[in-house]
């Protein structure tokens, strides 16, 4: 029984390499057509045509490569002014640290009005103004935030606080600084911000409410 089938295998092969021919067969005689219809184009140009279009063969080609030299200039441009930039940014850990530290000591109750905290505190504050002096030079500036008005490009606001002597939107307190690298957001500032101050009105609402309620009453009585 296998002798029997072998035979059909074997054709099987020989017609699917034979189709595979016909397609490679076909797909090159497509290939040639097209080059034959090209050059048949090309032929029937004339002489002023074929320069025409070769100037704007030219034309594209240039306008292509000026397209690479400029992106590549930028790109040089933006390694040299901002290259150090995500090495800055995992520097400002530094910062963030030495604030929790601070922060920490000074909520110590066993350190409060020592003569050591007063000390401890006194050199932190040192190493940061240090820490912020070498990042001025490198063009890295912290940005302002307090008592400004909120700007979602360089702040972020993670909580709303009641205030009734600002107004809603003005930041009124910093829970993280943020820095700017040039005209670059290095990190926004997570801030606080000022919203309207609701229970006062609530109060006097009540209270109008209660009046009428009150005035409603007598008049019943009577």
């Amino acid at each position: 029984m296998e002798k029997d089938q072998n035979p059909n295998t074997d054709t099987n092969k020989s017609n699917e390499k034979i189709s595979n021919l016909d397609d490679i067969s076909t797909e090159k005689a497509q290939v040639e057509e097209k080059n034959k219809e090209q050059s048949l184009k090309e032929k029937d140009l004339s002489p002023e045509e074929k320069i025409k279009d070769l100037e704007d063969k030219v034309t594209r080609a240039l306008a292509e490569m000026e397209n690479q030299r400029r992106r590549y200039e930028k790109e040089k441009e933006d390694a040299f002014e901002y290259g150090g930039f995500a090495f800055a940014r995992e520097n400002l850990n530094l910062i963030d640290n030495l604030e929790r530290a601070k922060q920490s000591l000074e909520n110590d109750e066993t350190l409060k009005n020592s003569e050591a905290l007063k000390k401890t505190l006194e050199h932190l504050e040192i190493i940061n103004k240090d820490l912020i002096s070498i990042f001025k030079k490198n063009n890295i500036e912290p940005i302002d935030s307090v008592n400004k008005k909120l700007d979602p490009n360089i702040h972020q606001a993670m909580m709303e606080i009641e205030n009734d002597q600002k107004e809603p939107g003005t930041i009124i307190q910093e829970i993280q600084k943020g820095f700017m690298m040039k005209d670059r957001l290095l990190r926004p500032a997570l801030v606080a911000v000022a919203k309207k101050f609701k229970k006062k009105e609530d109060d006097t609402e009540k209270n109008k409410k209660n009046e009428q309620n009150q005035e409603k009453s007598i008049k019943n009585k009577n």
